[in-house]
């Protein structure tokens, strides 16, 4: 189970830097759809980067995974919200929908539920 622990947090964290970080300009026509501000997406990459930085220091400081994992969880959660509010077509709503099981897979293995 730790390897796939570490295998799921390498992913969403990854994953998350690497739209925030090298697909930004996609993250702006989204968030325009979506009808949210600058100052939203400003805060909502700032919160998903330094969670993705969590996820992979928790691969050395295990304390650190379940609460990243929660949040990052939550911010998949409202994607799926607004992906839903504007009527995306499902392969819209994947990635965010992958990572958010993802993430709930992590909550529950750090947190010994499973």
């Amino acid at each position: 189970m730790t390897n796939y622990l570490i295998l799921a947090q390498i992913i969403v964290a990854t994953s998350v830097a690497f739209v925030w970080i090298f697909r930004y300009d996609v993250i702006i026509e989204e968030f325009k759809k979506f009808g949210l501000s600058d100052l939203t997406r400003t805060f909502v990459g700032a919160s998903k980067i330094s969670l993705a930085t969590l996820l992979i220091a928790g691969l050395w400081y295990p304390t650190l995974i379940s609460i990243p994992s929660i949040l990052m969880g939550v911010f998949m959660l409202a994607a799926q919200y607004f992906h839903f509010k504007i009527k995306s077509p499902f392969i819209k709503h994947l990635p965010s929908l992958l990572l958010l099981i993802i993430c709930i897979s992590i909550t529950l293995v750090s947190l010994n539920i499973i």
